[in-house]
C-alpha cells in the first residue's frame, strides 16, 4: 500500500471497483487546496485514501489501513485513538447507514486529518423540539460523534446533496505549555442545545460541606435565594444517583481535588433539577480548603465537560527502556479504575487486535454454572447487558466457556454462542478467563464473514486474556463486595422502616418507594385479600412520576401475574406484550394504516409510546409470602433493552420477604384494630337523648393508643313517665379488662332501671352481679341518678354516689358546692346498703359530673384535686352545658404537659329555665 507524496497527476474516481479498498493519491497543490477553508493554517506533507464496500468486514480493513498509513508516517502515538474513531465513523457508514465508505487521511505540520464520507446525506430532524441526544456511552449505535468529541483535537461534519462526511483531527502530543486545543466552526444545528441564556451556577462549599457562596444564576436555577441556603449543607439539597454499594457520595466528591460529573439539585418547588458539575477543590490565603462547584443543567453540559483522552501505548518498553506489565501493554496505561470502564476497554482492544467486527466479555456467577453478559461493541449491548446464560447444560448453553474453540461458520452449529444469535456474525473466537484454574469469565471476538479465525488467534487472544483475568477478577471481587455492603445497609434500613408502621397503605408505599430506583425504574404491588380473591393491583410507582397513570392503565388491562409461591424472581412478559401491541396500534392509526381515515399524529400517541418504553425492558415478580400464604406480588420493571443484575433480584428477594411479613402484620393490626373499635364503640351509649328543659353534653377521653373505650364510663337514657337515669363511672383499671366490666354495668343498669327499681336497689344489684364475676370482677366506682324535669323550669334529681367523685353543682351567682354525700363503692363487699339523695336543678344551676381521671390529673407533685376543679368551675357562670364541659377539658388538658394517662369522663347538666315569650 502506497501512503506517500505522489508529485503530480489527477485523483482518481473514488467509486468504488471491487470488495477491496480503493486507494487514490494527489498532488500536493491540489491536497493543499482541498483543505485550505477547512484548516487555514495547516499545510498538507501526504495523503492517502480508500474506498470501502458496504459489507461488515469492510470495517477491519478500514482500520488496517488507518493502522498502517499511521505508523508509516511515524505517528505511532496516536494510532491507537484514529483506529477507535475511524471504526466508530465506518461502522455508521456501512453498517448502520448501508452505503459505501470513502476514507481520506491527511498529513499536516500540526497532526493527522480524517475524513470518513458516506452517501447517506440525510441530516436527522429532531421531532417536537426535543434536544439533541447524541447517545448514551452504554449504546452501540450513535457513538462516534461522542467518540470524536472524547477523543479529537477539532472535528466536524459536513453535507453535500450526494455525501455525508464525519471529519476529525488529531493533533501530535508534543504541544507548546499552556496552549489549548480549540474546538472547529460547526454548523448551527449541530451546536450543543442551550436555552436561552446559559445559567452556571456557582456555589462554594466549605470544608465541612457546608454552602458558603450562592450566586444568581444559582437562585435562578434552582430558585434558593442566597440567605436561604447560606449555611446549610450541600447534602440536603443534592439527589446523587446511586446503585446499593456502588459509586462515589457527594460527600466524597467535595473533597477531592477534581471532580466531574451528573447528579441532581432539589429545586424551590419540590422537582429534582438534573444538573452537569465541576467541582474543583481550592484553600484560600489562609490555608483553610473549600470546594468550588460549577452547575449547568444536566444538557447542557458542553459548557463545562473535559473530555478526558487516555494515552495508549502497544509498545512493551517505555521511552527509558524499562520494561512494561504486559496488562498495561494490552489494556492501556493507566488502566479504568472501574469494572464496566476495564471490560469496556477490554473487549475494545480485543476486538481491534484481532481485526473484528464485535468483541463481547462474560463474567461467571458464583456457582460457575451462569455467564452474564457485562461488556460488549459492535453488538446491541444495550439488549443484551447483565443476560445470562448457562455454561454447560440446558438449551442455549454457551458450550466452549473453559476451553479456546474457534467456530468457523456458526450457521453450521446454531446456538453454539447464545450471544450472537440473529446477530449476523458468522465466525467467532472465544477463550476463558481463569484464575488459578477457576472459570471466572469468556471473551470472545467475532466476524460477518466465516473462516476469519485460526487457532493462532484464539492463541493470541488467550494470552491477552490471561493478563486480564486477574484484574478483572479483582474488580469483580471488589465491585461484589461494595454491592454486598450496600445490600446490607440498605436491608437494615428497609426493615426499620417498614416496622416502623403498622399502617397498610403506608407499608405499600414505602415497598414501592425502596425499589424504586434503587433497584428498579417500576414497581407494581399486587395485594391478595383472601386465597379464594384475585390478586389486585395496589400501587404503582415509577422513578419519573408522569409515567406512573400510564404504567397504572396499562396493568390495569393485563391480567394479573399467577400467585406462585415458589421462591425467587420469575420472568413475566405479558406487560412489555401488551403495551408494544397498543404502541403498534397508536402509530398505525397515527399514519392512517389502520383502515380509517389518515391524520395528523394524535396527542394520545406520545404517553402510548413513553409507557411502552418504559415498561418494554425486562419484568420481574417475586411472590409475598407470610405465614405460608401468599398475599401479594411484587413486580418490578426496567425500561426498553434493559435488563436485571442477578445480584439485585436477589436483594429484591430478601426485601420482598421482609415486606410480606411486614405487609401482613400490617394487614393484622388492622383486621384487630377494627373488630377491637367495633366492641369499644358497642359500649358506649349511641347518642345522648334529647331532654325537654335540660342540657345534657358529655365529654370522653380513652386513655391508650387505639383505645375508644377503657375503664370510665356514662349513659343517660330514658326510663319512664319523663324521667331519665343518667350515669358516670370508673371501673378500676383501663385497657380491655376494665372494659368488660363497662359493658356489664352500662347495660344492667339500663336493664335494671327500667325494672321500675329504686337507685339503691339498682346499684345493690349491680354489686352482686359484679361479685359473680369471681376472679374477672373489678370495683367500680360510680354516681347514678334519676333526673325528672319540673313544670317551673327546674328539675328534680335523686342521686347516689358509691364511691365516686362527688358532683358539683354550680348556682347562678357562681357558688360551687357539692351536690352528693359519699357512700361504699360497688365490687368489694356483699351486703350493701346505700342510700339516695334528693335535690333540685333551679334554672341556670349546672350538675358537673366527673371521673377521678380529671381529679387526679398530675404535673410532677401537683395534683389538680377537687378544689382546683371547684374553681374551674366557678367561672363557668352563664355557660351553656356544652361550654362548660370544654371549658373542663381544656383546664385538664393545660395542667399538664404529658398526655393523660387516665380515662377521663365528664357529664355537664343544666337546666335553662322556662322561655319567656
Amino acid at each position: 500500500m502506497t501512503t506517500g507524496l505522489i508529485p503530480g497527476g489527477q485523483p482518481p474516481d473514488p467509486r468504488p471497483t471491487g470488495g477491496l479498498p480503493q486507494q487514490r493519491c494527489e498532488p500536493v497543490g491540489h491536497a493543499a487546496q482541498h483543505v485550505e477553508n477547512r484548516s487555514r493554517s495547516s499545510v498538507i506533507t501526504a495523503r492517502a485514501a480508500a474506498s470501502f464496500e458496504p459489507v461488515g468486514r469492510s470495517v477491519a480493513s478500514a482500520r488496517s489501513f488507518v493502522r498502517d498509513t499511521l505508523q508509516g508516517w511515524g505517528f505511532g502515538d496516536i494510532v491507537d485513538d484514529a483506529v477507535v474513531l475511524t471504526s466508530e465513523l465506518v461502522t455508521n457508514a456501512v453498517v448502520h447507514a448501508g452505503t459505501s465508505a470513502d476514507l481520506l487521511c491527511l498529513r499536516s505540520d500540526e497532526g493527522v486529518r480524517i475524513e470518513v464520507a458516506d452517501r447517506y446525506p440525510e441530516r436527522e430532524i429532531p421531532l417536537q423540539a426535543s434536544a439533541i441526544n447524541m447517545g448514551s456511552p452504554d449504546r452501540e449505535g450513535g457513538r462516534g460523534l461522542q467518540l470524536c468529541a472524547a477523543l479529537a483535537g477539532r472535528w466536524g461534519v459536513e453535507y453535500t446533496p450526494t455525501h455525508k462526511t464525519v471529519w476529525f483531527q488529531l493533533d501530535l502530543p508534543a504541544r507548546v505549555v499552556g496552549t489549548r486545543a480549540a474546538g472547529p466552526a460547526l454548523p448551527a444545528d449541530l451546536l450543543p442545545l442551550a436555552d436561552g441564556r446559559v445559567r452556571v451556577a456557582v456555589i462554594q462549599i466549605d470544608r465541612t460541606g457546608h454552602i458558603t457562596a450562592w450566586n444568581e444564576d444559582a437562585e435562578d436555577l434552582f430558585g434558593y435565594p442566597a440567605e436561604q441556603v447560606t449555611g446549610k449543607p450541600l447534602t440536603d439539597l443534592a439527589a446523587w444517583p446511586h446503585t446499593p454499594g456502588t459509586s462515589t457520595g457527594i460527600a466524597d466528591a467535595l473533597q477531592l481535588s477534581r471532580w466531574e460529573g451528573s447528579y441532581g439539585i432539589r429545586a424551590a418547588n419540590g422537582r429534582v433539577t438534573p444538573v452537569y458539575a465541576s467541582h474543583l477543590r481550592v484553600r484560600d490565603t489562609g490555608g483553610e480548603p473549600s470546594t468550588v462547584c460549577l452547575l449547568v443543567r444536566d444538557h447542557e453540559r458542553a459548557v463545562l465537560q473535559t473530555p478526558l483522552r487516555v494515552p495508549a501505548s502497544d509498545a512493551s518498553t517505555t521511552s527509558e527502556g524499562q520494561s512494561t506489565d504486559p496488562f498495561e501493554v494490552f489494556i492501556g496505561y493507566p488502566a479504568p479504575d472501574d469494572l464496566d470502564g476495564l471490560l469496556q476497554r477490554t473487549v475494545e482492544r480485543a476486538r481491534d487486535m484481532l481485526d473484528g467486527d464485535s468483541a463481547f466479555l462474560l463474567l461467571a456467577t458464583d456457582d460457575e454454572t451462569e455467564l452474564e453478559v457485562r461488556a460488549s461493541t459492535g453488538l446491541p449491548s444495550a439488549r443484551q447487558r447483565f443476560a445470562r446464560v448457562p455454561v454447560e447444560a440446558g438449551s442455549g448453553r454457551y458450550g466452549s466457556a473453559r476451553m479456546p474453540a474457534v467456530h468457523d461458520d456458526l450457521t453450521a452449529v446454531p446456538g453454539a454462542v447464545p450471544l450472537l444469535n440473529g446477530t449476523g456474525m458468522r465466525s467467532v473466537v472465544t477463550v476463558p478467563l481463569k484464575v488459578e484454574g477457576r472459570l471466572t469469565g469468556s471473551l470472545g471476538v467475532a466476524a460477518e464473514a466465516p473462516g476469519r479465525y485460526s487457532n493462532e488467534e484464539a492463541l493470541r487472544l488467550q494470552f491477552a486474556a490471561d493478563r486480564i483475568a486477574l484484574a478483572v477478577e479483582s474488580a469483580r471481587l471488589g465491585e461484589l463486595e461494595r454491592l454486598r455492603r450496600g445490600s446490607l445497609n440498605f436491608l437494615v434500613e428497609a426493615s426499620d422502616l417498614l416496622a416502623g408502621t403498622l399502617d397498610r397503605d403506608q407499608t405499600l408505599a414505602l415497598m414501592a418507594q425502596m425499589t424504586v430506583p434503587t433497584l428498579a425504574t417500576w414497581c407494581a404491588v399486587y395485594t391478595i385479600a383472601h386465597q379464594a380473591s384475585e390478586p389486585y393491583l395496589s400501587y404503582v410507582l415509577h422513578e419519573d412520576e408522569e409515567l406512573i397513570d400510564g404504567i397504572k392503565s396499562l396493568l390495569s388491562k393485563v391480567p394479573p401475574p399467577d400467585p406462585v409461591p415458589t421462591p425467587g424472581a420469575r420472568v413475566w412478559t405479558a406487560p412489555a406484550e401488551v403495551a408494544h401491541q397498543a404502541a403498534l396500534r397508536s402509530s398505525m392509526r397515527s399514519l392512517g394504516l389502520s383502515g380509517g381515515p389518515t391524520h395528523q399524529v394524535t396527542p394520545g400517541i406520545g404517553p402510548t409510546l413513553a409507557t411502552a418504553s418504559a415498561v418494554g425492558g425486562e419484568t420481574v415478580v417475586l411472590p409475598l409470602v407470610a405465614r405460608n400464604r401468599v398475599i401479594g406480588m411484587l413486580t418490578l420493571g426496567k425500561p426498553t433493552d434493559e435488563h436485571f443484575r442477578q445480584e439485585i433480584l436477589e436483594l429484591a428477594e430478601d426485601l420482598s420477604r421482609r415486606a410480606a411479613l411486614a405487609l401482613d402484620n400490617a394487614r393484622l393490626y388492622s383486621e384487630r384494630t377494627a373488630i377491637s373499635q367495633s366492641l369499644q364503640r358497642s359500649l358506649l351509649p349511641p347518642e345522648l337523648p334529647t331532654i325537654e328543659g335540660v342540657e345534657v353534653e358529655v365529654i370522653y377521653r380513652a386513655a391508650g393508643e387505639g383505645n375508644e373505650v377503657g375503664g370510665d364510663f356514662y349513659d343517660v337514657f330514658p326510663i319512664r313517665d319523663g324521667a331519665y337515669g343518667f350515669a358516670i363511672g370508673d371501673v378500676c383499671g383501663t385497657g380491655p379488662n376494665a372494659a368488660a366490666v363497662t359493658g356489664l354495668a352500662r347495660h344492667a343498669l339500663r336493664l335494671l332501671a327500667r325494672e321500675g327499681l329504686s337507685g339503691p336497689a339498682v346499684l345493690e344489684r349491680l354489686n352482686s352481679a359484679i361479685l359473680d364475676e369471681g376472679a374477672r370482677s373489678r370495683f367500680l366506682t360510680l354516681l347514678y341518678g334519676e333526673m325528672r324535669p319540673q313544670e317551673d323550669g327546674s328539675a328534680e334529681l335523686k342521686v347516689v354516689c358509691a364511691g365516686h367523685p362527688l358532683p358539683l353543682r354550680l348556682r347562678q351567682d357562681g357558688s360551687v358546692e357539692p351536690a352528693a354525700e359519699p357512700q361504699p363503692l360497688l365490687g368489694v363487699i356483699d351486703d350493701l346498703e346505700l342510700y339516695e339523695q334528693t335535690i333540685t336543678l333551679d334554672p341556670g344551676d349546672v350538675l358537673l359530673c366527673v371521673t377521678d381521671g380529671v381529679t387526679e390529673r398530675r404535673e410532677g407533685a401537683r395534683m389538680l384535686g377537687d378544689d382546683g376543679l371547684a374553681d374551674v368551675l366557678t367561672t363557668c357562670t352563664g355557660l351553656t352545658a356544652g361550654a362548660v364541659a370544654a371549658r373542663i377539658m381544656r383546664a385538664v388538658e393545660r395542667f399538664a404537659s404529658d398526655a393523660p394517662s387516665d380515662d377521663m369522663a365528664i357529664l355537664a347538666m343544666r337546666v335553662p329555665g322556662l322561655q319567656k315569650d
